[in-house]
């Protein structure tokens, strides 16, 4: 019988998922440069990063460009509460999760002039929001609102809106109606780009769409976030018919 023999690159993420795992190399640290580890080794690079893909494979281990590998943190689930969407108040408020937020003015088109029920043209406010926490991304959003919802002092002054942003909710007050379509999928390039996500990783993918009292649409969320490290909770509210309550 012929026993296949070990790659010596296996041997290598072996030993490193030794270290990583009885804590010697801590959630978080950088590991040596892939010459220090090559070197350490006695291998050419070409060894060393295959079996860095091993690990950057399990999620142990991360490859950030320009900055070297680091030892993946404990993915921290993610709550999504439909009816009105938000990161759960207390994951948004942890010190270490911060939230970039980037503010632009884009006329509406394709898909979002059917969001919004606008023409196309229109402009709209846009924010793009990413949560981290460390050098892990949580989630991603693209929020739409018309542009004369802005507030008076303009885009430009963004005090009065990274806060809400930050919630994945740019409204401060929720409208009456929010219709939310939820699904799984596979991330577009961008998406995986921006999560940091394998290929074979699904994302849940909603789309929320908030309608006042008139009816017009205030705001179309497209948010997305890892499939894998993300709860979504719908609650139902049971609705008293006022008739029968005035019987």
């Amino acid at each position: 019988m012929i026993r296949s023999v070990p790659s010596r690159h296996h041997d290598i993420a072996n030993d490193l998922r030794h270290e990583i795992t009885a804590g010697h190399i801590k959630p978080g640290e950088r590991l040596l440069s892939e010459a220090g580890l090559a070197g350490r080794y006695g291998v050419s690079t070409v060894t060393l990063r295959r079996a860095l893909a091993v690990l950057q494979g399990e999620g142990l281990v991360e490859k950030i460009h320009g900055k070297g590998n680091f030892v993946r943190l404990p993915p921290r689930r993610i709550v999504y509460v439909g009816g009105w969407g938000t990161l759960d108040p207390w994951t948004a408020a942890e010190t270490a999760m911060r939230v970039t937020v980037r503010i632009n003015t884009v006329p509406a088109e394709g898909h979002l002039t059917t969001l919004l029920k606008v023409p196309t043209g229109s402009l709209l406010a846009e924010f793009f929001c990413i949560s981290h926490e460390g050098e892990s991304p949580h989630g991603l959003a693209r929020i739409y609102i018309p542009r004369d919802l802005a507030p008076a002092g303009g885009l430009d002054d963004e005090s009065s809106w990274r806060e809400t942003a930050t919630r994945f909710a740019v409204l401060s007050t929720p409208p009456p109606t929010v219709r939310e379509t939820v699904s799984a999928r596979p991330p577009t390039p961008d998406e995986a780009s921006a999560l940091r996500l394998r290929n074979a990783v699904a994302v849940l993918a909603v789309t929320r769409v908030a309608t006042d009292a008139t009816g017009r649409v205030v705001e179309a969320a497209l948010l997305v976030f890892p499939g894998g490290r993300v709860d979504a909770v719908f609650t139902t509210h049971h609705m008293t018919d006022e008739r029968q309550t005035q019987r």
